[in-house]
């Protein structure tokens, strides 16, 4: 019986199609026979260098040039050669069955790779162990190698006229600086002081998303499961934070159980240690629920981004704030795009941003290389008069949907007793919205004092 790696190295010498499609994702390591891994190497180097496919008398005199090859194993790999005779094969069976053979070579690889750093060789740490698996697992002909702007018009065409899939808010005004919600494999950001409404704000996004039907991951990495769930409970239930601890166990019940009622989604919760979690262990976290629960999140809340770990650089190592930052940004924003789920996420102001009632971009805790990063990024102003009022200011920072200028500034209303965020009356927009984008309001509105009046500190 023919084995598959003399039938792959056959049509590499003889069929250019099956040549130019498979030999991108074929690897010198995937052949066990030493001689069949020579041939391989020599095809390749020909091809590479000279675009087109050698003969077997090219690929005799090449093998012959070589230092590392003795006079017995010459004359092995000149019978093989020699044997390479052009029999045509099923195309589609051929590309499928080289395929299969990729992968099953992969994933054994990649099982003695991971044998040897359990067992302590190799220069990588047992935490590559599931990058390694799932990189083996992942080994497909993928044909695909970018967007011909001439070729690929009515392609381009048919994705403007695309309804995109996004998680909408139930804030009107987030809607509208989102277009609509925020779409996968993206990063958003809220910036804040502390005790500003971070974690509020991402609890209450999330609340509303489970009524949405989806189904929602919430890591946090400062306060316990919990804890966050309290904050959760607070906003779905319609209770004061406060007040849960004295519901009876029955009342509590009915109340969860009207809940499950109205959504067809999940909400996990997982806690992992202040700054000891990173994008790998998401990665690990996501596999575990896919295979144990059938759980896979629609949209992925991390609480916060500042006290997540790196997977590329390790905490206590030589390496400043900014491209540390930086590097978490882009890993967590990488774990959106593999996913394909949006990530929402914090950090925190300067010390000089704390107390502002115009939050800038440059008022970024630690690194301005998380907004160069982030999708959207938005900050959360509260000051006295806006507690008075019960509200809490946004402020666009940086916006890849829409123009950043559209609605720059809006207030929203906040129950912090119920962890809750709600829409304000159109009145209480005034003069915070950019003139040119305001709405039109009746004589009577127009005659109350206005946030500007009220707020002369604020930069309009």
């Amino acid at each position: 019986m023919e084995k598959i790696e003399f039938l792959i190295l056959r049509n590499l010498v003889h069929n250019e199609e099956y040549l130019r499609k498979v030999l991108p994702f074929i690897k010198e390591e995937y052949f066990e026979d030493l001689e069949q891994k020579i041939v391989f190497e020599e095809i390749s180097k020909f091809v590479l260098e000279y675009n087109n496919i050698p003969t077997r008398e090219v690929l005799c005199i090449e093998i012959e040039k070589r230092n590392d090859v003795n006079e017995e194993q010459f004359r092995k790999l000149v019978h093989l050669v020699t044997h390479l005779e052009d029999i045509s094969s099923e195309k589609n069976w051929l590309i499928d069955t080289t395929e299969k053979w990729c992968r099953d070579r992969a994933i054994y690889l990649a099982l003695i790779e991971s044998i040897q750093l359990v067992d302590g060789k190799g220069d990588k740490n047992r935490d590559a162990i599931p990058s390694i698996l799932q990189d083996a697992l992942a080994v497909s002909f993928d044909n695909h190698v970018g967007h011909d702007y001439l070729l690929d018009y009515e392609q381009r065409y048919d994705s403007y006229h695309k309804s995109e899939d996004k998680i909408e808010f139930d804030l009107e005004y987030f809607n509208k600086i989102t277009k609509g919600g925020i779409p996968n494999k993206t990063l958003n950001i809220a910036l804040a002081g502390t005790g500003v409404g971070k974690s509020l704000f991402m609890c209450h996004v999330a609340s509303s998303v489970l009524l949405q039907g989806k189904n929602v991951l919430y890591i946090t990495l400062e306060m316990a499961e919990e804890k966050i769930a309290e904050r959760i409970d607070a906003n779905l239930l319609n209770v004061n934070i406060k007040d849960i601890v004295d519901l009876p166990k029955s009342v509590f019940e009915s109340k969860v159980n009207n809940i499950a009622k109205k959504t067809q989604g999940s909400l996990i919760i997982k806690e992992y240690p202040t700054a000891s979690a990173h994008s790998g262990h998401f990665k690990g976290l996501l596999n575990e629920l896919a295979l144990k629960k059938s759980f896979r999140p629609d949209i992925i809340f991390i609480d916060y981004l500042n006290i997540c770990a790196s997977s590329r650089y390790k905490g206590n190592s030589n390496i400043n704030s900014y491209s540390y930052i930086k590097a978490i940004a882009e890993e967590l924003r990488g774990l959106a795009v593999e996913f394909n789920v949006p990530i929402v996420s914090a950090t925190q102001t300067t010390r000089s941003g704390y107390g502002s009632s115009d939050v800038e971009l440059t008022d970024t805790s630690e690194s301005f290389g998380l907004p160069a990063t982030a999708d959207l990024m938005f900050a959360l102003i509260s000051t006295e008069e806006l507690e008075e009022l019960g509200q809490i200011m946004v402020k666009q920072l940086k916006n890849r949907y829409n123009d950043p200028t559209m609605y720059k500034r809006f207030v929203v209303g906040i129950d912090r007793a119920k962890m809750r965020l709600y829409d304000v009356e159109q009145s209480a927009q005034k003069d915070i919205l950019d003139s040119s984008k305001e709405e039109e309001y009746d004589y009577e509105e127009t005659q109350k004092p206005s946030l500007k009046e009220k707020f002369g500190g604020f930069k309009f």
